[in-house]
This record gives C-alpha cells, structure tokens and sequence, in this order.
C-alpha cells in the first residue's frame, strides 16, 4: 500500500522517486542516461464526466497493463494519480525514448471495450532525459511535465522532447494563470453585447452576453486565450457566474431605462450545468435583479447536453419551469444524439458560423444549413445563426426559412452603452 497504486498495482510515486535516484545514481557511475517518459490521457475527464468514474477506473487499468507492454523488465511504469503516468526508461537515450514514447502512444489509441462501450482515447507524451536535461528527480519530472503540456497544446496524441526554450512559455501560462485569478477581484471583466435580429424585419430582438478581459499590462485578452485556461484550472464557475448575475443587471438598467424587454443569450459552462444547485442559482438571481425570467436564454453547447443525459433532462425541465429558455450553441460542430435531441426541451437551434460562411459559395454547407433548418422546424425550434457576415449570406438563411441571425452585418460585440444607443436608434421589434 505504502509504494503501490491500489488501483493499476503500478509503483506510486514514493516507490518511483527511489527507483529514479537509484536509475540516476547508476548513470552518473556508468556515464549513462535515463529517460524519463511523462503521459497524460487526452480528454479523460470527459470519459469520467459522461460515463462514471467507475467505467473511467476500468479505462485507467487497461491502459496500465498496455503501457507495462511497451516497456523492458528493468523499466517502471508507475501511476502518479488521476491519468498521469511516468516511465523510467534507464540506460536509455533520447533517440530511444522517442521510439518507446511512439510506440505507447499507438497502443492507448486502440480501442476499448468496457462494459459494452467502445472507447478511443488518446494521450500526450512529455520526455526528459538525465543528465542532459536536469541533474535531480523533481526538475527532471518538471521538464517532461512541461514537454508533456506543450504535447498537449500543439495537438495532442504526441510525443515532444523537453527544450530550455519550453519555460518561457510555462512560465507565461502560469502568469496568466495567476492574473486570471485575481482578474475578477480586481474587476477587470467587461461584458460586451452582440445584436440579435429577425431576419423577416430586421428589429433587433435580442443579444449575446459575451465576456472580455481588459488586462492593465496585456491590454484586452480575446476569450479563446483565456476561456481554455479558466476552464482547466476551474476558474470557469466563478467566472461563468459572474457573467450571468452582470447580465442580468444590466438588463434591470435596460428596464428601469424604459427599454422594451429583449431576450439576452449567455453561456452555460459545464462546470455551472454540473452544479446541482443551477436552478436555485438561476432563479435567485433573476430575483435578486427584479428581471423576468423569460428575457434570459442560456446557451449550451452539444457535448454538455450529452454529459449524463438523465441529470441533464431533469435540470433543463427545471430551468423551463422557470421560464428560461434555452438554446444549443455551435449545432453541428458536436456530437449530439437526434434520439437524445427530440427529448431535450430545447426551443432554438444555433447554426455555427463555420456553416455559415461559404453558404453562397459551397454547395455542401449550403444543403447542410437547409437541412438543419427543416430538422429543426420539425422539432417545432426555431433557428439562429451565427457569423452572418454578408447580405447574400442573410439573404440565403432568410429563403431557407431561418427566423434570426447575429454576426458582424448587424454589429459587432460592443460595451453595454453602445449597445444602449443601438437600441434607442433602432428601436426595438420583438418577435417571440
């Protein structure tokens, strides 16, 4: 128990770090080297969250044994915790541990089969090597750690050799780390709205909540820098929360302006969606800021509805008991079940801006777009794209029977201000 995993009956980490000073002590005689091979399962969290830890522990014991099947007798495998997972490889060059690195990285993408489910996975592969890369335990699993992240940012299911040059840019994530913790202390969010509107009169009939950081030294950071990070540290539920509750007090200032009342879209993240106190959240919110709760749609994207379907169908029921509304983000870039879909009570459909941009030039996205249309006024939802750049691209989702739009024809994300004087001058016409 003290120096093996219970669950893979790898070596854990204390029988590890003795076998790797003793790995090392050897090399240091012999004038040789040790590899040390860091891997990390691409995604697994998914698996865990979709299909119960208890499938994802039968996922990490097969792994183990595969790994243990890539390696030599005088090798340790050893699990870390989680879905980490580190390999002594001693008497071992670099040119060496990349072909055993290759070789586990084709055998954790076979598929599995457990308890009825076929899984594929994937992971990433961090290497360092003693001496040439550090000369003690902790700073040479820190560089494969490091070699094993930028793995990961650079695509995933590979392997990369630590570089000095690897630092600087851990270093940089971990500065944005820690600005980004302090960010909301510091009150540094801005939400920025973006124009809805009716294709049939062109009235403005909503908008979408959408978050910026304005960073004193970095100046504004786009959310695709920042929103993957919060969302890996966790970060994403305080910062999902405080979008929603300034939503809806800029939408009492609306209100209280003598404004018609629009429908304002935000996000739901999945850390929020896991939460089991989302329905108490929403409503004491809406409360809170005297807002009727059918001026707020939440948007989800396709792989949270798919994250434990029965949870996920009790809390959106909830959530339309309230009055809420809901719509699916980014359709058709996810992988949704139409059996699942028809169960959902989703009222709208949003067309992702990557079918939207070559409708007037590709005839595939063009049959695409009008296929989701007639799907989904089958199911009696509406349809929103998104991205709508061009007057012939509104013009085609207008023929195509699609009833609202957002993208940079109608007006870019702007400040609340702004978007209260687009409102003022346009007026407002609403038509759901």
């Amino acid at each position: 128990l003290a120096h093996y995993d219970v669950l893979t009956a790898l070596p854990n980490r204390l029988l590890l770090n003795d076998r790797l000073e003793q790995a090392m002590i050897k090399a240091q005689r012999n004038h040789e080297t040790v590899a040390l091979l860091f891997l990390d399962l691409d995604r697994f969290k998914q698996i865990n969250d979709t299909l119960g830890h208890s499938l994802g522990d039968q996922l990490l014991q097969v792994v183990a044994q595969r790994l243990l099947e890539c390696v030599r007798e005088q090798d340790t495998v050893s699990r870390q915790g989680g879905d980490e997972f580190i390999t002594i490889l001693p008497e071992t060059d670099a040119a060496g541990a990349e072909l055993v690195a290759s070789k586990m990285l084709q055998v954790i993408a076979q598929p599995y089969l457990i308890e009825g489910h076929t899984l594929r996975i994937s992971s990433s592969i961090g290497i360092s090597i003693y001496p040439q890369h550090a000369h003690n335990i902790d700073t040479l699993i820190k560089h494969a750690d490091v070699a094993m992240y930028q793995a990961k940012e650079t695509g995933r299911n590979r392997c990369l050799m630590f570089r000095a040059d690897m630092n600087t840019s851990t270093y940089e994530r971990l500065t944005m780390e820690t600005s980004l913790r302090a960010a909301l202390e510091r009150k540094q969010f801005q939400l920025h709205f973006q124009p809805q509107v009716s294709l049939v009169d062109g009235g403005i009939i909503g908008c979408e909540a959408l978050i910026r950081w304005k960073h004193p030294e970095l100046g504004m950071v786009a959310p695709a820098d920042f929103i993957p990070l919060a969302e890996e540290t966790g970060m994403i539920g305080p910062i999902s929360d405080w979008v929603l509750n300034e939503t809806l007090r800029q939408c009492r200032k609306w209100l209280e302006a003598g404004l018609p009342e629009i429908i304002v879209s935000v996000n739901l993240s999945a850390l929020q969606f896991r939460q089991r106190n989302l329905f108490e959240q929403v409503r004491s919110m809406l409360s809170l800021h005297g807002v009727p709760s059918h001026m707020l749609m939440m948007e989800l994207t396709e792989s949270i509805l798919m994250q434990g379907v029965e949870h996920t169908l009790a809390t959106l029921h909830e959530l339309i008991g309230l009055g809420v509304g809901l719509s699916i983000d980014d359709f058709g870039t996810g992988y949704s079940s139409l059996a699942y879909l028809k169960r959902f009570p989703i009222q709208m459909l949003k067309i992702d801006q990557t079918f939207v941009h070559d409708i007037t030039t590709d005839p595939n996205d063009a049959a695409m777009v009008r296929t989701i249309i007639l799907m989904a006024h089958s199911l009696n939802l509406q349809v929103m794209a998104e991205g709508v750049e061009t007057e012939a691209e509104a013009e085609f989702l207008r023929e195509a029977g699609c009833e609202w739009a957002q993208g940079y024809l109608f007006g870019q994300p702007m400040p609340a201000g702004a978007f209260t004087k687009l409102l003022k001058r346009r007026g407002e016409k609403k038509t759901w």
